[in-house]
């Protein structure tokens, strides 16, 4: 037993020395599970992600206005009705060209347009072609906001505008019946006008749902993936894409580390090469070797799963070349940091992934919630999956990817500077 134990100490003790494997073991579990925590177990209630939706009210009638305040009382929604509200109140209001441009830019997810007419005519209980439809415009890369805006569009309706529902059923009671006398008439309409002043939404009193939807006609297009073969893998390839550049070139980084022990960095420097060229050197393969592996991935995905390159080549080299830069310096700025083998695989691992999952290569940005995705942009992860979104998914023009190009490029230059200074430790040893 003595021995049993001195075994499992000695085991101890070489783990509290080897700080590769403490990493592993320990800080980067608890680190991946602060994240998803924070994720989707928001800030510890029982609460979920507010759906953005632009609103645009067509109709502008006491209906449609009702509709509009009970969407803005809704707790599961955020509702805009003029761009950029928050610094300019009085500017305005969204038109359904703007609300879909809003949507194909990325700047929200979905919109919804209140046609002509539906604040008299809400509901029909005949066919769906009698009475308007709301049309939701959504982009494919959320593919939860559609499903909850037309639920809770159905909900809002039957809670907002409940004189409007009880007309449309009036209205079809007349029809079938032979109609209503005068005085019974009189009494409906009083009835009805109280219960528009008791049922007024407002923002500091949520309603509360009342029964089954599914009334209110509703339209949902696609303006962005509609005409993609496959918009899941154009919307994730950049994201395994950056995250697999960033371990391929740290790996490869490392090579600074074996040099350095064995001490064929000393022979080399011993010659006219000069540390900063011999890290320029490096930087230059492993951007190389950074532009064939995206090159490599974004063709495969052309030929096996629809992704559109051979339409998007300039604006992808454009990115590729920088992505591959900026993860280049990276991997440079580890391995001279680090002291060893294992201390750089520990580091890469817990820097790399804790960066992925930030910056949107394991998760989507757009569903997190919304403090986690403006934290995220500390990672170049998240700048070059926007990018590569703006290119693949949303079809910018080569122009609008500028701060995406001028971050990347701007964290190379600084990750190799700090590289430059940290190796002048083996030009002095």
């Amino acid at each position: 037993m003595s021995m049993i134990l001195a075994v499992a100490k000695n085991r101890l003790m070489n783990l509290r020395r080897d700080r590769a494997a403490f990493v592993l073991a320990f800080v980067l579990p608890v680190a991946f599970f602060s994240i998803f925590a924070g994720i989707f177990g928001g800030s510890g209630k029982a609460s979920t992600r507010k759906v953005a939706v632009v609103v645009v009210d067509e109709d502008g009638s006491d209906g449609s206005r009702r509709f509009v305040a009970g969407l803005q009382a809704e707790a599961g929604l955020s509702v805009g009705l003029k761009p950029g509200e928050e610094k300019d109140p009085a500017g305005p209001l969204y038109t359904a060209a703007s609300a879909e441009a809003a949507v194909k830019k990325g700047e929200v997810p979905i919109a919804l347009i209140i046609p002509k007419g539906f604040g008299a005519n809400p509901i029909a209980f005949g066919p769906a072609a009698d009475r308007p439809k709301l049309s939701i415009l959504a982009d494919s890369a959320d593919p939860i906001a559609p499903q909850v805006l037309a639920g809770l569009v159905q909900k809002v309706a039957m809670t907002s505008m409940p004189s409007a529902l009880a007309r449309s059923g009036l209205a079809e009671v007349e029809k079938w019946s032979g109609g209503l006398t005068p005085e019974q008439k009189a009494r409906m309409e009083s009835a009805l006008g109280a219960l528009e002043k008791e049922t007024a939404p407002s923002a500091q009193t949520p309603v509360k749902p009342s029964g089954d939807g599914g009334l209110v006609a509703v339209a949902v297009r696609d303006v962005v993936g509609e005409k993609k073969k496959n918009p899941t893998v154009a919307f994730y390839a950049a994201g395994f894409g950056v995250m697999f550049l960033l371990f391929s070139a740290t790996g490869a980084g490392g090579a600074l580390i074996e040099e350095a022990e064995s001490g064929t960095l000393d022979r080399i420097l011993s010659t006219r090469v000069s540390m900063t060229r011999l890290l320029l050197g490096k930087l230059l393969y492993l951007t190389g070797i950074g532009v064939a592996q995206l090159t490599l991935m974004f063709t495969w995905g052309a030929v096996f799963f629809g992704v559109e390159l051979a339409s998007h080549i300039p604006g992808f080299l454009i990115m590729t070349i920088a992505t591959a830069i900026a993860s280049s310096a990276f991997g440079l700025l580890l391995a001279s940091v680090c002291r060893s083998r294992m201390q750089l695989v520990a580091l890469a691992n817990l820097s790399i992934l804790i960066m992925s999952a930030l910056g949107g290569s394991m998760f989507p940005r757009f569903l997190m919630p919304e403090k986690m995705q403006k934290f995220g942009l500390i990672t170049l992860n998240a700048w070059a999956i926007d990018g590569f979104q703006k290119i693949f998914w949303r079809e910018e023009p080569l122009w609008s990817i500028w701060p995406q190009v001028l971050v990347l490029t701007g964290l190379g230059l600084l990750f190799f500077v700090v590289a430059r200074r940290v190796a002048r430790r083996w030009e002095t040893s």
